[in-house]
C-alpha cells in the first residue's frame, strides 16, 4: 500500500479539521488514513495488561522483600475461564501478558535443571521481567508444573483465544540478562554471546559489547541498600563472575556500572560501532512511502549482524506458538532499521501481528512508525504526561487540545493509557489519590481519537500501589517482588472472579470502566471526524473540557469535568457543525451513553446550545437523537 498524498499534505488536511468548521468530513476521514501507509482495523483495540505473577496470587500477607512460599505468586492457570470471561466483559480485545518470559528469579528451580540466579544481579527477589534469561521458555514461577511450563503457557493462549481475546507478550531487543543461559534453545540455535569474540570491544557479528581487560563489578549500594533486604544467600556476597566486563544495557561503557543503570543487563549489539555510525545497510529514500512487503524484500540476502537474525527467530518461534504480537520495550534504543527487518518478517508470517513499541522520543515517533513498520507506540510524552497535569490540576484542561494536535496525522498508531506497569497508580497519593479522578481523563483517552487504549489490571478498581514490596516502592505495583494486589484480590475474590469482595465504590468504578470501553469500540470513535467544543461558564473554569466525534450518520458530544466541584455550563455547537449534521431549527434529544440520562440540544438560527450541569469528575457521552430517530 502507498501514499496517495504525501504524509505533509495530510498531517495539513488532517490538523484543519480540528478546527470548527474548516474542511470536510470526507477530508478528514481520508486524511488520516492517507497519513501513513498502514491503515489499521476501524474498531480500535483496548488492551488489558496483566502483571502475570500477581494477577492470580490470592496470598494477601505481603511482608517486605517475601519470599514466593511468604507472599505467594500467582500462575498461568489461574486465567480460569471464570476470568478470561469478566476480562472480556470489560471491552477487552487484546492481553497483554506482562513478564511471560523467563527471567531472573531467586526461586530454587535447580531440581528442573535450571540453575541459580545470583542475587547480586537480579532486582527483587522475583526478578525483573525485562532481564530476560531464556527467550525461548517462560518463567518457571508462572506454572504448577516448571517442568511443563511451556506447555502451561501455550494452554493459556488457546484459553485466551476461545474468549476472543489475542494474546501480546514483551520482546527487550535492546538489553539481556547478564546471566542469559537458555535450556530450551531449538536445534541449531546458539546463545547469546556464544560465539563472541570477547577480545574485541566491538565486532558485527558479536552480540555484545566489552570492556576489554576488565572484569565486571557488582554496582556500589546507594541508601543502604541490601541485596534481598539483608537475607543471607549462598550467593549474595556481592561479587558476580564476568570476564571481560560486557557494556550494561542502557549503554553504560564501565566494568562496575551505577547502581542506577541497569546493571542486572547487557547491551545487545545490533551493529552499531562504539562511535554511532552503522555496519549494516540503510533504507533507500521512499521507503517511508512501502508497506511491509518491500521492507520484507529489501532485506533479503543481506549481510547483517546476527543479533538480527537471532531476535528473528525468536519472534517468529512465539508466533508459531500461537502468540499474536510483541511490546517492545525501550524500542528507541534499538535502530529503525532492525525494526523495518524483524517487523516485516513477523507481518510477513501473520499480517495481523499487533506491533506496540516503547518510545519516549517524539522526533522518532514518524521513523518508527513509517520506517519501522510499528503498529503503535506509546503517546507518553505528550498525552499521558499532559493529562496527568490535567488530573493533578496543574494545567488547564484545554491544553490536552494542544498536546492531541502534536501526533494528529499518526494518532491511529499512538497508544493511550492512564498507568501501566512502569506508571504510578491513579489512587496513590503520589499521583492523585484516588481513582475516581482518573474517570474523565479514561473517558478523553478512549474517545478522542482512533488510538487504541490501554487498561492496567487493578486501574479499574482504584488500585493504589501502597505496598512496601522491597525493591519495589509504593505508587507503582512492584514487578520486582512476590506481592497481593489488594484492590484486585477483592475483586478475584479467591478466584471466584466475582467481585465479591469489592467495595461499592470499586464495583462502581468497575462498572463506570466497562461501559465506557465497550463504548470505545463504537467505529465512529475510530473513523469519525473530531472538532474540539466551546464551553461557556460565568465563571472561567480550567477545568472542562468537551469536544464531539461525529460521521454522516451519527454524533457524539463528549463533556468532562476534571474538578471535584460541581459546574454549571453551556456548551456551543458551531453553524458549520450543525450544517454537517443537517439539524434543522429545533430541539434534539441527547441520551448520555454512559448513564442513560437525557437532556436537549437547541438549534436556534443555526446555532447550537446545551445547558447542564456536570458532576464532580463527571463524564458526559451525549448521543445526538435525531427527530426521525
Amino acid at each position: 500500500m502507498t501514499y496517495q498524498k504525501t504524509l505533509k499534505q495530510s498531517k495539513l488536511v488532517l490538523l484543519s479539521c480540528l478546527v470548527i468548521g474548516v474542511g470536510t468530513l470526507t477530508s478528514c476521514e481520508s486524511a488520516r488514513k492517507q497519513a501513513h501507509p498502514q491503515v489499521l482495523t476501524q474498531t480500535k483495540p483496548v488492551i488489558y495488561q496483566v502483571f502475570t505473577r500477581l494477577f492470580g496470587n490470592k496470598n494477601t500477607n505481603n511482608k517486605v522483600w517475601g519470599t514466593l512460599e511468604e507472599n505467594g505468586v500467582g500462575k498461568f492457570n489461574d486465567f480460569t475461564d471464570v476470568a478470561l470471561t469478566e476480562i472480556k466483559a470489560l471491552g477487552v480485545s487484546h492481553v497483554w501478558y506482562t513478564g511471560v518470559l523467563h527471567h531472573g528469579v531467586i526461586a530454587d528451580y535447580s531440581k528442573f535443571g535450571i540453575s541459580h540466579d545470583d542475587p547480586d544481579i537480579v532486582k527483587g527477589r522475583a526478578g525483573s521481567p525485562y532481564a530476560i534469561k531464556d527467550y525461548y521458555n517462560v518463567n518457571p514461577d508462572l506454572a504448577i508444573n516448571p517442568k511443563n511450563r511451556l506447555n502451561e503457557f501455550v494452554s493459556l493462549i488457546k484459553r485466551t483465544h476461545q474468549h476472543d481475546m489475542k494474546v501480546i507478550i514483551d520482546i527487550v531487543p535492546n538489553h539481556i540478562a547478564r546471566n542469559y543461559k537458555s535450556l530450551s534453545n531449538p536445534q541449531g540455535v546458539s546463545d547469546f554471546g556464544a560465539n563472541d569474540d570477547t577480545s574485541l570491544e566491538y565486532a558485527k557479528n558479536n552480540n555484545f559489547y566489552y570492556v576489554v581487560g576488565e572484569d565486571f563489578k557488582v554496582p556500589e549500594s546507594l541508601n543502604d541498600y541490601q541485596t534481598l533486604g539483608g537475607d543471607k544467600h549462598i550467593l549474595a556476597d556481592g561479587q558476580f563472575l564476568e570476564s571481560p566486563a560486557k557494556w550494561t544495557g542502557n549503554g553504560s561503557r564501565k566494568a562496575q556500572p551505577h547502581f542506577n543503570d541497569w546493571y542486572e543487563t547487557v547491551k545487545v549489539n545490533y551493529g552499531v560501532k562504539p562511535d554511532g555510525s552503522y555496519d549494516f545497510p540503510s533504507l533507500p529514500k521512499g521507503y517511508e512511502k512501502l508497506g511491509y512487503e518491500a521492507h520484507f524484500d529489501f532485506w533479503q540476502n543481506k549481510d547483517l549482524p546476527d543479533s538480527w537474525y537471532k531476535f528473528r527467530d525468536i519472534t517468529l518461534y512465539w508466533v508459531d506458538k500461537g502468540v499474536d504480537g510483541f511490546r517492545y520495550d525501550m524500542a528507541e534504543m534499538v535502530p529503525v532499521e532492525f525494526w523495518s527487518f524483524l517487523n516485516s518478517s513477523i507481518k510477513v508470517k501473520n499480517p495481523d501481528a499487533f506491533i506496540l513499541a516503547e518510545v519516549y522520543n517524539p522526533s522518532l515517533y514518524r521513523p518508527f512508525i513509517q520506517l519501522g513498520k510499528m503498529d503503535y507506540l506509546y503517546d507518553k510524552v505528550d498525552f499521558y504526561d499532559t493529562l496527568k497535569a490535567i488530573m493533578q490540576g496543574k494545567q488547564d484542561a484545554k491544553t490536552l487540545f494542544t498536546s492531541f494536535e502534536k501526533s494528529s496525522d499518526i494518532s491511529e498508531h499512538m497508544l493511550h493509557f492512564l498507568e501501566n506497569h512502569d506508571e504510578q497508580r491513579i489512587a496513590s497519593p503520589e499521583f492523585a489519590g484516588d481513582g475516581n479522578k482518573g474517570k474523565p481523563a479514561m473517558v478523553v483517552s478512549s474517545l478522542i481519537s482512533a488510538a487504541p487504549n490501554l487498561l492496567y489490571f487493578g486501574q479499574e478498581l482504584g488500585e493504589d500501589g501502597s505496598e512496601d514490596a522491597g525493591f519495589g516502592k509504593p505508587s507503582r505495583t512492584s514487578i520486582f517482588d512476590y506481592i497481593g494486589v489488594p484492590a484486585h484480590q477483592r475483586w478475584m475474590n479467591k478466584g471466584k472472579f466475582d467481585g465479591g469482595l469489592l467495595t461499592e465504590k470499586e464495583q462502581i468504578l468497575r462498572t463506570f470502566y466497562s461501559r465506557l470501553l465497550n463504548l470505545s469500540h463504537d467505529s465512529i470513535f475510530a473513523d469519525g471526524a473530531f472538532s474540539p467544543l466551546e464551553i461557556k461558564q460565568e465563571e472561567k473554569k480550567s477545568s472542562l473540557l468537551a469536544f464531539t466525534r461525529f460521521n454522516e450518520k451519527q454524533s457524539y458530544i463528549v463533556i468532562n469535568q476534571f474538578d471535584t466541584s460541581e459546574a454549571k455550563l453551556e456548551v456551543s455547537i458551531s453553524k458549520k457543525l450543525i450544517t454537517q449534521w443537517q439539524l434543522n431549527n429545533g430541539q434534539y434529544t441527547l441520551v448520555d451513553a454512559l448513564s442513560g440520562d437525557t437532556n436537549a440540544l437547541i438549534v436556534k438560527n443555526g446555532q447550537g446550545l446545551i445547558k447542564l450541569n456536570i458532576p464532580a469528575l463527571g463524564s458526559l457521552v451525549y448521543k445526538v437523537r435525531k427527530n426521525n430517530e
